[in-house]
């Protein structure tokens, strides 16, 4: 199955540069990014809206389905200016390409950190009664929303290990998986309205194994048909660790025949394209360098087509080899603006 597919800008994203950039010097990223007064960086909340090219059968409607629901709209006041948020969720984009939320019956997130899931939950507004409430057992102090679920008809998609991580807050930062876009989906009294589960988790294959490191320049021994998951029509993901240890690309054809890969954080800029530029962030910066290695090798050697998840310009980019044994990013026209 083809899919057409939207660009939602959910939101403007500032991260400090240092962060975002690791062990690479200032003075080395500062000559391709310029940080604002606060050493912060522009980045976005990139998300894809699918629909499906072919009609169901039955409704004559397509299937629309998301990959990623940036940070949403639960972040206090304080937090909120911090990273820089400006008012746009992947609610608010959702509802400005003309979809209303109810439609969408899927959701597929890379990880479940709050900027690349929180928006999987939104407050509670004035006459609602929440879905959620932050008193239930296992919230965490933290959490103060009572909560609605943005998308009521959609199932969320994630890999078992990074729902598991989340779940016990296993990240290198304090406060990064959020109880109240967590814990409602594992509530087994708040099906679909068909009698699913709201949350299905998948076990892709990873590509090397957990009991041994792999060295420097190693590539996997399987290719990455055998360790992708099919996980709706057209759709597959497949592991990409470093950043966390579940993380997942997102890999679809698109209308025009082109091969799809939503990239997440061990590319989330075409700044990043040097082996070495990992975040601040990752719970395995080495394994992050591995996995940047062989994924850019299969882009490059397959012609996939990355939308990149944090980039504020142009996201699309395809891969080619260079003479000095590494890869440089090509920009693709897939007729987005910069935002």
């Amino acid at each position: 199955m083809r899919y057409k597919w939207t660009l939602l800008r959910a939101s403007q994203f500032l991260l400090d540069g240092g962060g975002m950039f690791g062990i690479i010097p200032r003075v080395v990223w500062e000559r391709s990014v310029t940080p604002d007064d606060k050493h912060r960086i522009r980045l976005m909340h990139n998300c894809l809206l699918l629909e499906s090219v072919d009609p169901d059968p039955e409704t004559g409607k397509p299937h629309r389905y998301l990959i990623e629901a940036g940070t949403g709209d639960k972040l206090d006041e304080k937090m909120s200016s911090i990273f820089g948020l400006d008012g746009r969720t992947v609610e608010s984009e959702v509802v400005r390409a003309g979809v209303d939320v109810g439609e969408i019956e899927a959701t597929i997130v890379t990880h479940l950190h709050f900027d690349h899931a929180g928006g999987l939950t939104r407050r509670a507004r004035e006459g609602e009664t929440p879905d959620w409430v932050a008193s239930k057992p296992g919230a965490a102090s933290g959490d103060s929303n009572d909560v609605c679920f943005t998308f009521p008809n959609a199932e969320l998609i994630v890999q078992r290990r990074e729902w598991v991580d989340a779940r016990n807050n296993d990240a290198v930062m304090t406060r990064t998986y959020y109880r109240d876009h967590l814990l409602p989906f594992e509530d087994e009294r708040m099906p679909l309205a068909d009698g699913r589960a709201r949350l299905r988790v998948v076990d892709s294959a990873r590509p090397f194994p957990l009991n041994r490191k792999p060295s420097k320049g190693e590539m996997p021994k399987s290719p990455v048909e055998e360790r992708t998951t099919q996980v709706l029509p057209g759709i597959h993901v497949f592991l990409v660790p470093g950043h966390t240890w579940g993380q997942q690309a997102v890999q679809f054809e698109d209308d025009q025949g082109r091969t799809i890969v939503f990239t997440p954080d061990v590319l989330p800029t075409h700044y990043h394209i040097g082996q070495p530029y990992s975040l601040s962030y990752d719970v395995e910066p080495y394994t992050s360098m591995i996995t940047k290695q062989w994924f850019l090798h299969e882009a490059s050697e397959r012609g996939w087509v990355l939308v990149l998840d944090h980039e504020p310009g142009n996201p699309c980019y395809s891969v080619k080899s260079n003479d000095k044994g590494w890869y440089d990013l090509e920009p693709v026209d897939c007729g987005i603006e910069p935002a």
